[in-house]
């Protein structure tokens, strides 16, 4: 029964929060967790097959509250047990207490809730709740900044909630129905004029979750806050964004003819842009992980929003491998910033010979995701960009040399003499380990893509040789271009960089933001469906 995936973990997080004895609550938490990996392994397997619908209430159609599990919804929640699994081991030996555990657990029952979903209320319901979940965790270590951005973060979400919920009233009032299927067959059938409204509200919120420009302020408050544990930073960014992602995926397919491409197509790319600039900015090697996050979301958005299957499949195993190498980034982050004392990235250096291994699992991540040949950034990308051609092919082009920027920076402190002052404290065992699997994910990915892709997305996919070795000699000749520019204009240009790095938005600036990416929204699907009938 579906139910179990999503009460399963939430029963487990009240009975971690009571279990008296800390180790014991490590140990179970972990066993738990590895059940849950079983589990959502198994329903991957069965789910390929035929879709699974669990109907709340035994209520028959769309009268109840129904959890469905389709082959794209069950590698989301596979991709979420693994993830949870991962910082679950990694914060063994953390200092976390039952709170933490018992959010965690709670966190992910309402992640793999939303992947099941099939109706709007219950999306809405469990994203809320989620909001409140995440908000405690960043607040964690209850200093003064991280509860000023887990506020922000709070507040900001709770304000695009009210947009969606606005939306979903509108559907309910024309449709007459909250779930997604139903409300798909009725719009296939009304004046698509009706739906410009809902559609704009609802994208709204979705835009925010993504974020995407200009709603994207929040995101490395959340990420890059300093008191919340790596683990946390580690899921946000490698996971929790791409709820907002798959939901994008969903309400496009509800909202059919009445769905814009070309105005996401758009965003996906300006976005990238300005994310990779703010990366670029960053000094705070937390930062600097979260705005290339930003980055890579919109890189995904671009490729969802191009109309061809292989820039489609590509976009979806890029979310699979932007998972293991930003994880294992901000896993490593967390390890050195202990070891170094510091976040600041002009005071570290020497990582790899510090801590061979958190070096070495900083490298595969950063070669996954500017797209070394062979890794697993490089295959997600060689779909996504297979039939782009003329200008966007450019820009694709100019998007990963973006990348490179940010990373060529990043992997300054690799290398260097490893004198420091700080805590110099030694990363444990389980931390290094959980970290460099991800790592070698990064790789083992590109590795066996093509079986990968067809295994987890049932599409028989290929790579032309021919086409892999034009995109080798395109990379090598990005490389050596984006290495040259840093050299030249980025190493030494701190000062427009730190006008670039104070540029914020507070919280009413976020709010005008909202308002205006939802007049943007609304204009463009007004005249794009106007100028298609």
């Amino acid at each position: 029964m579906l139910t179990y995936f999503v009460i399963g973990p939430i029963l487990m997080a009240i009975f971690l929060y009571l279990l008296p004895f800390v180790k014991a609550t490590r140990i179970v938490a972990i066993i738990a967790q590895g059940i849950l990996l079983l589990a959502a392994g198994y329903l991957f397997f069965i789910s390929q097959e035929t879709a699974i619908v669990t109907n709340i209430g035994n209520y028959e159609g769309f009268l109840g509250i129904r959890l469905m599990v389709d082959p794209l919804a069950s590698v989301f929640v596979l991709l979420t047990a693994f993830i949870f699994l991962i910082a679950t081991i990694y914060g063994f030996k953390e200092e976390n207490d039952n709170l933490f555990w018992f959010l965690l657990f709670v966190w992910e029952g309402l992640l793999i809730g939303v992947f099941m979903a099939r109706d709007f209320f219950n999306i809405f319901v469990l994203m809320e709740v989620a909001t409140v979940a995440v908000a405690v965790l960043i607040m964690y270590k209850r200093d003064n900044r991280s509860m000023y951005d887990g506020m922000i973060y709070l507040m900001i979400n709770i304000v695009v909630m009210q947009f969606y919920l606005f939306g979903i009233g509108y559907m309910y009032k024309i449709t007459g129905v909250l779930d997604m299927d139903a409300a798909m067959q009725r719009i296939g059938v009304m004046d698509r004029n009706l739906f410009f409204l809902p559609y704009a509200l609802i994208m709204t919120f979705v835009a925010l979750k993504c974020a995407l420009l200009p709603l994207f302020t929040w995101l490395p408050k959340a990420h890059g806050t300093p008191g919340a544990p790596s683990s946390i930073s580690a899921v946000l960014s490698g996971l929790h964004i791409k709820a907002g992602v798959y939901l994008f995926l969903r309400f496009q397919d509800v909202f059919g003819e009445v769905a814009i491409t070309e105005f996401f197509l758009v965003i996906g790319i300006v976005t990238a842009m300005v994310g990779i600039i703010m990366a670029l900015s960053q000094t705070d090697i937390k930062l600097i992980l979260a705005y290339s996050t930003i980055a890579q979301v919109g890189l995904i958005m671009t490729g969802l929003n191009i109309p061809d299957s292989y820039s489609y499949v590509g976009s979806l195993y890029y979310i699979i491998n932007h998972a293991m190498f930003k994880s294992a980034l901000f896993l490593s982050a967390g390890m050195i910033v202990r070891m170094y004392g510091t976040r600041n990235i002009t005071k570290i250096s020497g990582v790899l010979r510090k801590n061979t291994l958190v070096g070495v699992t900083t490298i595969m991540a950063c070669l996954g995701i500017i797209g070394t040949p062979f890794f697993g950034g490089s295959i997600s990308k060689y779909f996504l960009m297979a039939n782009a051609g003329g200008p966007l092919l450019a820009i694709l082009i100019v998007m990963n040399l973006g990348t490179m920027l940010v990373f060529i920076r990043y992997a300054q402190i690799l290398f260097g003499r490893a004198e420091v002052k700080g805590s110099n404290v030694k990363p444990d065992g389980c931390q290094q380990a959980t970290a460099f699997i991800l790592g070698g994910l990064c790789l083992a990915l590109g590795l066996v893509g093509e079986p990968v892709i067809g295994f987890l997305f049932q599409m028989s996919v290929s790579i032309n040789l021919a086409d892999y070795i034009e995109k080798i000699i395109i990379f090598v000749t990005s490389l050596g271009v984006g290495s040259l520019i840093f050299g030249l204009f980025i190493k030494n240009g701190d000062a427009l960089l730190a006008k670039i790095r104070r540029m914020d938005l507070g919280f009413r600036g976020m709010c005008v933001s909202i308002g205006v990416f939802f007049a943007m929204v609304l204009i463009a699907v007004s005249v794009l469906n106007r100028s298609l009938v």
